[in-house]
């Protein structure tokens, strides 16, 4: 079953209600120049069966071991230009690391290789102005150049009408999707609704 990320959460009550829906990863963004920034500890419980993911954008490790602390956090999901003696640091630190990339078809799938060895999965997303929560949609058929052995999830602009183009989808490791955006009413802001319906037909 492909797992799903919901990602740039932040009001409580929204939080709170996106959890009974239960996703596999909820993710809280901690970059200023986002919309969608976090700013204030949440003071809710997120079920223990909910992974939660920090969003960081080339921040130094003081910065994100502080937001691990200060949100329990389970995964680090770095979506700037990270290196892979960064992501080596984090990891010997015992933290679980997703590392996104913004795919064009200029990317150069091998230089994922040295990633690797120290990330859990690997994230593909559109290549926009902003590091993520872009709403644009990349071409998927590029991945068929992705070689690598470890599994990933796709973003990128991904709404409810998608839910055939995501099942038609095959590479024999990708795992899952990371929804944003496409189901918001605002910056931040889930339809809850649309994300239960959503969920309810990816998995019939």
């Amino acid at each position: 079953m492909l797992k799903l990320k919901v990602c740039g959460m932040r009001e409580e009550a929204n939080i709170q209600a996106l959890s009974e829906l239960k996703p596999d990863f909820i993710g809280f963004i901690f970059h200023e120049k986002s919309s969608r920034n976090v700013t204030h500890t949440i003071s809710i419980t997120i079920p223990e069966d909910i992974s939660k993911v920090g969003v960081f954008v080339n921040k130094p490790i003081e910065f994100i071991t502080e937001k691990i602390t200060d949100f329990d956090l389970d995964y680090i999901q770095l979506h700037g230009n990270e290196s892979p003696e960064f992501c080596s640091e984090l990891k010997n630190n015992g933290l679980k690391i997703i590392k996104a990339f913004n795919i064009s078809e200029t990317f150069d799938f091998t230089t994922l290789k040295s990633y690797e060895s120290f990330c859990e999965y690997f994230l593909f997303d559109a290549f926009g102005k902003k590091a993520g929560g872009n709403g644009i949609v990349f071409n998927w058929e590029l991945i068929n150049n992705y070689k690598g052995e470890i599994s990933f999830l796709l973003s990128g602009g991904i709404n409810d009408s998608m839910v055939d183009t995501i099942k038609n989808f095959n590479h024999p490791k990708f795992v899952g999707i990371d929804i944003n955006s496409g189901f918001e009413t605002a910056p931040a802001i889930k339809n809850i609704k649309n994300i239960k319906a959503f969920k309810h037909e990816l998995y019939s």
